[in-house]
């Protein structure tokens, strides 16, 4: 698992780039989540980086441009949640997929990105890692 403190621009380990599934930045602020979403993504064969709120996501797609798919929580701390996140990222990076997440928010279409995806929590592993796979495939 990529993280913040040890990102592609920083030198990770040889092995963790090697993977060879599109890559998928997980932006969650519950610690015990972003782990359990980032272990269902690993085990289907993605590759990850970690962001704790909007803001750092930001900052880690302007660094790395390689990015296929934002999987970003709607209430987080920071400047922005991630709607916003997700309006800025489909500005910015058009061709990154975006699917937004929640246990507080319902689906508001009039808030998302055209092409986004809204996926309430809890949801189950056989799910996210299908709307994953559906959202990064070619």
């Amino acid at each position: 698992m990529l993280d913040l403190e040890r990102n592609p621009a920083k030198g990770v380990g040889i092995d963790m780039l090697d993977r060879i599934g599109p890559l998928i930045l997980v932006v969650e602020d519950e610690p015990l989540v972003r782990l359990a979403a980032v272990a269902m993504l690993e085990d289907a064969g993605f590759r990850i980086i970690e962001a704790m709120n909007g803001d750092q996501a930001l900052e880690l797609l302007a660094a790395d441009s390689d990015v296929q798919l934002l999987f970003t929580d709607v209430t987080m701390p920071g400047t922005i949640d991630g709607f916003a996140l997700a309006r800025q990222v489909r500005h910015r990076w058009p061709h990154i997929a975006i699917m937004v997440v929640s246990a507080k928010q319902v689906s508001q279409p009039d808030r998302l990105p055209a092409g986004s995806r809204f996926e309430q929590k809890p949801y189950s592993p056989e799910t996210l890692v299908r709307h994953a796979r559906e959202l990064t495939s070619p």
